[in-house]
């Protein structure tokens, strides 16, 4: 967890490397079954010429990257908002990386609002975003 809640601070990145056991693991547990993440001879056919990273399991690395800055809070009523740019593909390496863009007090509570974004191996975005948690109260 982050010891000091500084607007610029990066956030630890988090890096994965996707695998197609990976997207049928993220099926099972979401039951995604969508054929573009599970078949490979029907997604080889389709524009993207071969399976896709389900977007959710993307944005559950980004999740980890919070986590990992902020615990609790995070876990607990953080909000995440993003736009998916390119697709993510069995063999892809994907670095998320963070920053606390500010700090801004509501109502006597601390919010960090961050940015985010997702990239590949080839430096391709894949998810850009942003990100507010909830890192203090001044009410007893």
């Amino acid at each position: 967890m982050l010891t000091e809640i500084q607007e610029g601070k990066a956030l630890n990145p988090v890096v994965k490397h996707i695998t197609q056991e990976k997207i049928n693991l993220y099926a099972e547990a979401s039951g995604d079954f969508n054929p573009i993440h599970v078949d490979e001879s029907f997604a080889a056919k389709t524009p993207f010429g071969g399976t896709i990273a389900h977007g959710m399991l993307n944005l559950a690395y980004v999740s980890e990257m919070m986590t990992l800055a902020f615990g609790r809070s995070w876990l607990s009523g953080g909000k995440l908002r993003a736009r998916f740019k390119e697709s993510a593909r069995p063999g892809d390496t994907l670095t998320i990386n963070g920053k606390i863009d500010c700090v801004e007090q509501k109502d006597g509570i601390s919010y960090a609002n961050c940015s985010f974004e997702c990239r590949n191996q080839k430096g391709e975005m894949i998810v850009a975003g942003e990100a507010i948690v909830k890192v203090s109260s001044d009410k007893k």
